[in-house]
């Protein structure tokens, strides 16, 4: 018999073990290079006292909202117009490979060459990262679509918004949760990046500042801050779409 809550006591004994691993191996490098979960927690008290953790979350989240929103929106045009029209597939498919092996790293340094070290500049640049990545994935889902419920879209005369709304999007619903869940890793991680290069705050930026004072203990106190954030995100909102989009398979058995 399994548990409902099963599944998370193995998270939370799994985190437990690996906080363990880490006060271990701590006290025995006993270097600054190495602190303890303590000496981080520390950190994040005093951060979060001071209003510095609150403030630096606050506005990387918001450039990871925005980036994302545009990457998915953009992306997701392009891709179900790339998998419904072969021909405009064709003539743009090495436009799409090339954006996808550009490093990340070029694409924001050229963006503070050509804009200037703003905010646009920032948040194109994270976006640049994440577009050819959603198109890919909602291209393929396009591909798939059923050419029988589309003849049934178009034997009963629906208009272009109900054919997308009760027909497309119900069938690419599980390639948008795979981009967005993929998508959001990728966002920012290439935000902090892109504070670190040009921005005067948020986390990157934080995390730059204390790598040149050689505090460890603020930089991984920073990360862990983001990363919690982060799986929240995971946990409460793409994973739950995720199931949702992926209902009816299980309906289906």
């Amino acid at each position: 018999m399994r548990f409902p809550w099963s599944g998370a006591l193995v998270r939370v004994g799994s985190l437990t073990a690996l906080l363990a691993l880490w006060q271990a191996a701590a006290s025995l490098a006993h270097s600054r290079a190495l602190p303890t979960p303590e000496a981080v927690l520390a950190f994040l008290s005093k951060e979060a006292a001071s209003g510095d953790l609150f403030s630096n979350l606050a506005v990387t989240l918001a450039r990871v909202a925005v980036s994302f929103v545009v990457a998915m929106a953009i992306g997701t045009v392009i891709g179900v117009a790339f998998g419904r029209m072969r021909r405009l597939d064709r003539v743009f498919d090495t436009w799409l490979v090339v954006l996808l092996n550009t490093p990340a790293l070029v694409i924001t340094v050229l963006c503070y060459i050509w804009l200037g070290l703003t905010e646009t500049a920032a948040v194109l640049a994270v976006a640049l990262n994440k577009i050819p990545t959603v198109a890919v994935l909602l291209r393929e889902g396009a591909r798939a679509l059923s050419p029988e419920l589309d003849e049934m879209a178009g034997a009963f005369r629906l208009s272009f918004l109900d054919r997308m709304r009760h027909v497309v999007l119900p069938q690419l619903e599980p390639h948008l949760a795979g981009a967005a869940r993929s998508g959001l890793a990728l966002v920012w991680k290439i935000v902090l990046v892109v504070e670190l290069l040009g921005r005067p705050n948020g986390v990157g930026y934080a995390i730059s500042v204390y790598f040149q004072l050689f505090d460890v203990a603020a930089v991984l106190g920073y990360s862990l801050a983001f990363m919690a954030v982060m799986l929240a995100i995971e946990y409460g909102v793409l994973q739950p779409f995720e199931a949702h989009a992926r209902r009816w398979r299980l309906e289906a058995r």
